[in-house]
């Protein structure tokens, strides 16, 4: 098995641009779990049942260019919340984790249901406001009309769901490396990340 490193924690946290430059650095391959759950919660809102969309789910999902509304985010919060959507996307995402030249996973259960023996797992984390002013800039660059309020508001109620839910629960492994970005930079944040991989990278 590669070198896996799985990154878990809430929206906006920072996990994906980590996971992103974390690859870009070792030279691993990167998947964004959260877009598999995207994907079939557009799907669901075009009319298709969660299951059969996930099950049908094809690379071409993950490349249309309107996974980051709103509404998508909420439909693949609800999605996410299905036992057996769940399930129909483990195999895809352990086979990727397995493969020979490194990989690095950021999702909400990486560490704790997909990945629970990756070399190195970290649970990104930043306080509520800076999260919502984050994806609130992120969402107005894209040219959408909404309130930061919303956005906060939003972010609550799918932070609530991910924790509540029976099926792989949004939590930290009991191994993981927390980092928290409130106030810390881009760079400094991924600098941090890049520097706990390499502790144990020896291992």
């Amino acid at each position: 098995m590669g070198f896996t490193v799985a990154i878990d924690g809430p929206a906006a946290s920072g996990k994906g641009t980590i996971a992103r430059a974390v690859a870009a650095h070792f030279g691993f391959a990167h998947l964004d779990t959260g877009l598999l759950y995207r994907a079939v919660g557009r799907r669901t809102l075009d009319g298709e049942a969660a299951i059969d969309a996930a099950r049908a789910l094809t690379p071409g999902d993950l490349d249309r260019d309107d996974l980051r509304s709103p509404e998508v985010a909420q439909a693949a919060s609800r999605v996410a919340a299905d036992p057996d959507v769940r399930a129909a996307l483990v195999d895809f995402q352990r086979a990727f984790a397995a493969r020979a030249g490194g990989a690095v996973l950021d999702g909400r259960d990486i560490g704790t249901v997909i990945c629970p023996d990756a070399r190195v797992k970290l649970f990104v984390t930043a306080s509520d406001t800076v999260r919502a002013h984050r994806r609130y800039d992120e969402l107005r660059e894209k040219g959408l009309d909404i309130s930061l309020e919303d956005v906060l508001a939003d972010l609550r109620e799918r932070d609530a769901r991910d924790a509540a839910r029976a099926s792989a629960p949004l939590r930290p492994a009991e191994d993981a490396v927390h980092l928290d970005t409130t106030e810390l930079s881009v760079d400094d944040a991924i600098a941090r990340a890049i520097a706990e991989i390499d502790g144990r990278a020896d291992r």
